[in-house]
């Protein structure tokens, strides 16, 4: 169990919390703008991005940790690739926790503007986001990154593109 990949199991708290934080944003921002919620609010999105930001920093440790075994069987420049995509979708999603921290300490004729900010730096989270996570899938599917960690021996695949089964 501890020589399983950790980056993996960790990877998806902060993918799957960047495209769920840009509807947050914009569901709070509305509710604001109304009247519905108070300022305080904002404080649910500061924390949800701080989460997300938080567990990709933790992703990314965890690929440092995998990182050499990958890079055996997939080569360095594709976990380099991967590796810089993923560095500046936590950096970016610290730079937009912070943005949407200040929410709650601006001034009230700078919230709009900075709310909108927010919320455009949480669309752009996830764009890095589905960048990071599509070079991380090609690691596995595409060049075969999970070999690092198979005890299967592999099976020759026949020219055809598949395994034949011959039926009565």
């Amino acid at each position: 169990m501890l020589d399983a990949p950790l980056h993996p199991a960790l990877v998806h708290v902060p993918l799957g919390l960047s495209f769920v934080v840009p509807l947050v944003a914009i569901g709070i921002s509305i509710a604001f703008w109304r009247d519905r919620l108070p300022r305080s609010a904002f404080a649910i999105l500061a924390a949800l991005q701080l989460v997300l930001a938080g567990s990709g920093l933790a992703a990314m440790a965890a690929g440092d940790r995998d990182q050499r075994r990958v890079e055996k069987v997939v080569g360095r420049k594709v976990v380099h690739d991967h590796e810089e995509r993923g560095e500046a979708f936590v950096w970016a999603a610290f730079a937009v926790a912070a943005l949407a921290t200040a929410l709650l300490l601006v001034p009230g004729r700078v919230l709009g503007g900075a709310a909108a900010l927010t919320i455009a730096g949480t669309v752009a989270v996830a764009a890095l986001a589905f960048a990071t996570g599509k070079a991380g899938g090609e690691i596995v599917y595409r060049h075969g990154g999970a070999a690092a960690y198979s005890t299967h021996t592999k099976v020759a695949v026949p020219a055809g593109g598949g395994l034949r089964q011959d039926h009565d």
